[in-house]
Formats: structure tokens, sequence, C-alpha cells
């Protein structure tokens, strides 16, 4: 059976502060090592109340500190919003902290609104043209260094950390495969061009030192409860979430609602941009889960559960890795 990964947003309910989600998100990690999830990665997001994980590499560090052997990644840095150079240190640290244990996966969209990202950046001209190059440049800062080489990461050379590329559109599909990197598709909120990316991806795939044969993780959008009805419940928040984004109200996560207040149009688009979302009893998000592996050919599957209610949002992760060990055991048998 594929193994299965957490992505966390680090969540902000209504009532609750950056330091809850924080808490949260260690705990979570900490119940996923338990149930043999293979990753724990955190996403940079900024200007966005909801959202509490802005400063990646910082909440990377308290969440591996505070597990033993699960990996702890981003998902992802946007490295269009920094100089490779910073990132290599900041990821160098991490894994010389927690050795074997860190991955570091890179979009280039900005993670906000053009207003922040100039904020961030100052200078917006050309900063996603450039990603390829910053890649490569990220990619010479962790590895050995060469005689006569004037900037070297302090720590970050020679650790050669995995490098991951994400996105949500055929560009990243692409670069990945030219370098020979593993890839992750954004289908948990984008996922109109999944399958033409992936093959894509396997299709140009360049064997490289990193990884000699394509490997593709897929997102999911994981709402899993004791029925159907309460699931569907759950999955409200994240509707909402991204009915506010549209709307351009943004805040932070809503409680479940029985009815959600909007248009046949808001809703039949959040439908669209979430369809890549499993959201039920056991029984059909072992259905669910095995169908989009089917569909996709996954090596990997990365969950990610916007619940408003934490012990919710642990039991819908835990009910996932016993449909796993579920599913595993069904394959063995077959």
């Amino acid at each position: 059976m594929i193994p299965f990964s957490v992505l966390d947003l680090a969540p902000i309910p209504v009532g609750a502060t950056a330091a809850d989600a924080f808490h949260h998100s260690l705990d979570l990690a900490q119940h996923a090592e338990k149930w043999q999830y293979r990753r724990f990665w955190l996403a940079e997001h900024h200007n966005m109340t909801g959202i509490a994980s802005a400063a990646t590499s910082v909440v990377i560090g308290y969440v591996a500190g505070g597990t033993k052997t699960i990996r702890v990644g981003s998902g992802g840095v946007m490295l269009p919003n920094h100089a490779p150079l910073v990132i290599a240190e900041q990821f160098g640290t991490l894994a010389s902290l927690y050795p074997g244990r860190i991955d570091l996966g890179l979009g280039r969209a900005p993670g906000t609104d053009q207003t922040t990202a100039r904020a961030l950046r100052r200078d917006l001209q050309g900063s996603a043209d450039s990603f390829p190059d910053d890649v490569v440049e990220l990619q010479r800062f962790f590895a050995d260094p060469v005689a006569g080489q004037r900037v070297r990461a302090v720590p970050g050379a020679g650790l050669h950390v995995p490098l991951w590329l994400l996105g949500s559109s055929l560009f990243s599909a692409q670069l990945a495969a030219a370098l020979g990197l593993p890839f992750a598709f954004a289908s948990h909120f984008a996922p109109d061009h999944m399958l033409t990316a992936l093959r894509l991806y396997r299709s140009q795939f360049r064997p490289s030192a990193t990884l000699d044969k394509p490997y593709a993780m897929v997102g999911v959008n994981l709402f899993a409860a004791e029925t159907n009805h309460e699931a569907a419940r759950l999955f409200t928040s994240l509707q909402q979430q991204f009915i506010n984004l549209r709307r351009g109200t943004p805040g932070q996560l809503q409680a479940p609602v029985e009815r959600i207040e909007a248009s046949d149009m808001e809703l039949n688009n959040v439908a669209h941009s979430l369809a890549y979302s499993v959201v039920g009893d056991r029984e059909t998000v072992r259905e669910g889960l095995r169908s989009i592996i089917d569909e996709t050919g996954a090596d990997e599957l990365m969950l990610t559960a916007q619940i408003y209610d934490h012990a919710a949002r642990l039991r819908s992760f835990e009910i996932a890795a016993e449909v796993r060990d579920e599913l595993a055991s069904a394959k063995a048998s077959a």
C-alpha cells in the first residue's frame, strides 16, 4: 500500500489564536507519527488570518523538535518570496538539527495576494520567471562544495536536503521531470490539470542523482467521521473558507453548519475546486481513497483536513490510517 502523509495549514479557528494552532499542529504531528504517516508538511501563506504557518521553517522546527521519526517539511515554501541562499541556510539548519527527517517542497506561487507579495519581496519583476534558475541554485547550495566556490550555505552545503516541486499546473510537472525531482500536485484545491500534469511528468522524467524514476504525490481533502452526515457537516468549514476567499473576505476557519449561505454558482465553483475530497464514514473513505489511487497511480497521498474541531480532525486522520492498513492487508492477501 502506498504511504499516506499529512499537509497541515495550521488552521486558526474562530475564537482561537496562532499559538493554539501551533499546539494543535504539533499534537496532530505526534498522532500522525504514531499512526505511521510518512510525512508532515506545512505550507507558506501570508496575510491570511485563518492560517498560522507563514514562518514555515520556524514551525517545521517546532514540529520536528516535538516528534521523533516522521519526516517534517514544507508543502511548500514559495521560493519566489525568498533568496535561495536564505532557504538553503534555513533548511540546512533544520537538516543539521533533525538529520534524515527534513523535506523541502517548493512552489512558484506567491502564497498570498499581490499587495502582500510586494510587501514580502519589494520587487515582483521576474520573480516567478526565475523559479527554474532559483531551484537549480538551491540545489547547488545543498550539493558538496567545490573548490573556488565563493558563496556557501552554512549550514546546508553537502547536506543534500531532499527537494520536491509542487504545482497546480503543467509548469512544475515539466520542471520536476527535467530535473529528476519528485513532484506533488495540488489536486486538493486545483484539480483541473492533474491527470495531464502527472502524464507529462512521468513521460518526460529524466533520471537524476536524486531519483531514478518518477515519484508523484497527489493532494486530497480528507473529512472522515463515524457517519456520512457528520463528515459532510465537518466539510462545510472548508467550503465556507473557499467561498469567503473568493468573495475577498478571508478569515478564520468557521464552525461547521447544517446549511451554507451561498449562491448556486458559488457552491458549484467550490465543488469543482474541491473535487478531490473524500468525505464520509469509514467505508466511504475507503472507496474514495482507493478510487483516487487507482485513477492517478499516485506513489503517495498527501491528506489535508481543514476541520474546525481539533478532536474531530485527529479522528479523521486516524480513520484514514486505519483504512490505509485495511487496504494494505487486502492487497497483501489478494
